[in-house]
């Protein structure tokens, strides 16, 4: 049966500059973990496709793109590119800044790349859990509306749940009607392997040192369940940038991966919703985010075109 006339559908792409809180938007809306999150910025690297299905209303499709940042090396310069090619490919784009009445360059450089999108554009003010006062967040938003013609300015907490609604709720008035692109049991597109992979380079993330964490990539050698069991072996290893950070992340008497271990395993097993017996390793290789073969070897290239 053909619903389109009844049912929104499209594609949103969430931006702002790195750490403002865009995965962990996306993760409220769809009510579960998709992509990973964490306090240090540029975490996620590729454009982490997932789906929101509402029966009454329709579907949206969300892009969660990396941070748009000034790159430093090759892999920096595919994430901005995964991030400004993503503009021209949707419905809506949601613009997610934190509260502050400066302009910084950051968000210029993002307004700037805005004027040649021709697509409504919806901000959204985050971590207002942070701001004492009501009329402080008014200010905030008067700065913003200075900025850029957005079409809605929507004052929100994803990491506190509030407001998130009414970011569905004004999405789907700027959505196209159209059928679902998706199943309704559909939420990610993501390769499971990709997610587990995801999840030891988050506990990595939270558990190392500031140096450390962007240099590091996760491959899985092996994931497989046992016959007969509900028990998946995963073998997993940690690519760092020098011996050094090998070091730091195996930690004395390997106790620095044994923690990262265990909180990953901890993750997947409520993500496959079975028990896990996961092995890591540690290999250097030097100089990997400037190598396009090693990009691609550790999935970044293959949508940098």
């Amino acid at each position: 049966m053909d619903n389109s006339r009844n049912f929104k559908s499209g594609f949103v792409t969430i931006i702002g500059r790195p750490n403002v809180g865009k995965s962990t938007l996306m993760n409220q809306i769809i009510g579960q973990k998709i992509a990973i999150t964490s306090n240090k910025p540029q975490t996620t690297r590729s454009r982490i496709q997932t789906v929101y299905t509402d029966s009454e209303r329709g579907q949206i499709v969300f892009l969660d793109t990396p941070g748009i940042h000034k790159a430093k090396n090759k892999l920096g310069e595919y994430m901005v590119h995964v991030a400004e090619h993503t503009l021209q490919d949707v419905d809506v784009i949601l613009w997610l800044v934190e509260p502050s009445d400066f302009i910084g360059a950051g968000e210029r450089h993002i307004a700037e790349i805005l004027t040649k999108a021709r697509t409504p554009v919806i901000l959204v003010i985050n971590k207002t859990d942070t701001v004492a006062r009501k009329e402080e967040l008014l200010h905030f938003i008067d700065t913003y509306r200075k900025l850029y013609d957005f079409e809605e300015i929507i004052p929100a907490s994803a990491l506190r749940g509030e407001n998130v609604s009414d970011v569905v709720d004004t999405l789907f008035q700027y959505l196209p009607y159209g059928p679902m692109f998706y199943d309704e049991d559909t939420v990610t597109d993501q390769p499971q392997r990709q997610i587990v992979a995801e999840i030891v380079r988050e506990k990595a993330l939270h558990a190392l040192d500031e140096e450390v964490p962007h240099g590091i990539a996760v491959t899985i050698d092996r994931m497989k369940r046992r016959r007969g069991k509900e028990l998946t072996d995963i073998e997993a290893t940690i690519i760092c940038e020098r011996d050094s950070h090998k070091g730091i992340i195996i930690g004395k008497n390997g106790a620095m991966l044994k923690k990262i271990g265990s909180n990953a395993r901890f993750e997947i097993e409520k993500l496959l919703e079975e028990k896990v017996n996961l092995r890591l390793w540690v290999k250097v290789r030097k100089n990997w985010r400037d190598s396009d073969t090693m990009l691609k070897n550790f999935g970044y290239k293959e949508q940098a075109e």
